[in-house]
């Protein structure tokens, strides 16, 4: 048995051997990790981040991140990061197995087992609710390889314990379920049964951070490597946050035009009311679970500081899909994206997408190069010198050489990105999928087969239609998506009330 599973504690509780570390042992126990010369990972997820929410991709934020600022400033931030999917589910699927989501039919987020999904002129695609155990994860790839493995936060990916973190390559689960959001809140008691209660009051997302840091300071004593997933629940609603840091955000905002905070959005299917879209950043609790996370993040990579051992651990940092503007109060702004969760705009895939590796060249670089998330799988094997698993993450693209200055970032100028959603989302979006090839994106709707044609180098905005103008490349784009569909045996719209929805072949 691997001794890191002799020391840490599955199920969630409380990790009090590690908290008895004393702030001693910050200072003196970096030699025991240089021993190895296998890098550590610290994988950072966040719920529902938007693309503009963190200040290194947009100046002017209302929300403040530092921290996560700092970090990119101290690696590679990719300006066209892609998440696999518009929803969590299935871009966790994507994080964690290197396919595409689409390749397992988990297309859309996991609801409990019997819940049908939501349907509007026609029904929506079948898809499967589990991370399949056949797949192997991540952290399986890296447990292989002699790693200590530990999972913090958000989890979705199965309602049965079965297909919980500590039985897909994970040592540790800490707060890791079958639940999308804190089941009561984000404040103690949590009622989550892989994290113990702490004080009433205790902030979620300061605490999933503790208790990293405790971890941390246990790997530290040891000469095993780590992989760390912090899945943080945070932004997803609840919309909650600490009393002081929603009045820092209330003294912000500019409390003299917030009626002009959303516009009339597009309405795709049949609503009760019309749909709001947010076009302006002024939300003080969603900006206070902004700042939290960023302040939380930094108190991470501080302990790897203090602990020395940041100089030998890779650090990713991204988002299962983008910032929720059209529902559920639309919270924040993606703008100048269009849409956002939910929406196959850019708005609902574009995302923060910053990676960092000891010693690695031209850092604080921005790369416009379109990478996902799949990408992340074979990138960090490659980066800490390990085995790939080409059938495993064959959706996947190794970055590692890119970032580390051997090749050129043009390696991925012929590459095409696929996204595929054949459901209502709860946002307002539409069924359908997209293709990204170079500067052009091409969207098909499921419902009818409409297309539409966008040149996100001249219009990011996704304002401007260009399906008419440029038929040629209509065709191509078409065609690849639909040889895409077959490949990964893609599936789509089901009848409703005896009405038939567009197929590809026709």
């Amino acid at each position: 048995m691997n001794i890191n599973k002799k020391t840490f504690l599955l199920a969630g509780f409380t990790l009090t051997l590690l908290s008895s570390c004393s702030n001693m042992d910050e200072v003196n126990n970096s030699s025991v990790q240089e021993a190895s010369t296998k890098p550590n990972v610290v994988y950072i997820v966040v719920d529902d981040l938007g693309y503009s929410d963190i200040g290194a991709y947009n100046k002017d934020s209302f929300y403040q991140t530092p921290n996560i600022d700092k970090l990119a400033s101290q690696g590679i931030q990719f300006t066209d990061g892609y998440a696999a999917n518009p929803v969590c589910s299935p871009s966790r699927f994507a994080l964690l197995t290197g396919k595409h989501p689409t390749r397992g039919q988990a297309t859309d987020w996991f609801p409990h087992k019997n819940k049908p999904s939501r349907s509007g002129h026609f029904n929506a695609a079948d898809f499967e609710r589990v991370l399949p155990h056949k797949e192997t994860t991540i952290a399986e790839a890296f447990e292989e390889q002699g790693y200590s493995t530990a999972f913090l936060g958000k989890w979705h990916l199965g309602e049965d314990e079965s297909f919980w973190p500590e039985h897909q390559g994970f040592d540790v689960n800490i707060g890791g379920t079958m639940n999308g959001h804190p089941p009561a809140g984000y404040f103690s008691p949590y009622k989550n049964p892989r994290l113990s209660d702490g004080p009433k009051g205790e902030y979620l997302t300061q605490r999933l951070t503790d208790e990293a840091i405790n971890l941390v300071d246990g790997y530290s004593k040891q000469s095993d490597p780590f992989f760390m997933m912090l899945a943080f629940y945070t932004v997803h609603t609840p919309l909650q946050a600490p009393e002081e840091d929603i009045q820092k955000y209330n003294a912000k905002r500019d409390v003299t035009n917030l009626e002009n905070s959303f516009i009339e959005g597009e309405q795709v299917w049949p609503i009760d009311e019309a749909r709001k879209i947010r076009v302006k950043q002024n939300h003080s609790t969603y900006a206070a679970m902004v700042n939290q996370m960023d302040t939380q993040v930094g108190r991470l990579l501080n302990k790897l500081k203090a602990s020395g051992l940041d100089k030998n651990t890779i650090v990713v940092f991204t988002s299962d899909n983008g910032g929720l503007s059209t529902a559920e109060g639309a919270p924040t702004s993606n703008l100048p994206l269009r849409g956002g969760k939910g929406w196959l705009y850019e708005g609902g895939i574009r995302v923060p997408f910053i990676v960092k590796i000891p010693n690695m060249p031209n850092q604080g670089q921005l790369v416009s190069a379109p990478v996902i998330s799949n990408d992340l799988y074979p990138t960090l094997l490659a980066a800490a010198g390990l085995p790939l698993k080409p059938q495993q993450h064959i959706d996947g693209r190794d970055l590692s050489k890119m970032l580390m200055g051997k090749i050129s970032y043009n390696e991925l100028s012929d590459r095409a990105m696929y996204f595929h959603y054949p459901h209502y989302s709860n946002q307002g979006g539409f069924p359908g999928a997209a293709v990204r090839l170079g500067d052009w994106k091409l969207i098909e709707r499921f419902e009818n087969g409409i297309v539409h044609l966008y040149n996100l180098s001249k219009d990011i905005e996704e304002q401007h239609d260009l399906a008419t103008e440029y038929p040629e490349k209509v065709n191509e784009l078409r065609t690849k998506l639909h040889h895409w569909y077959k490949e990964t045996n893609a599936r789509f719209l089901q009848a409703k009330d005896g009405k038939q929805p567009w197929r590809p072949e026709a």
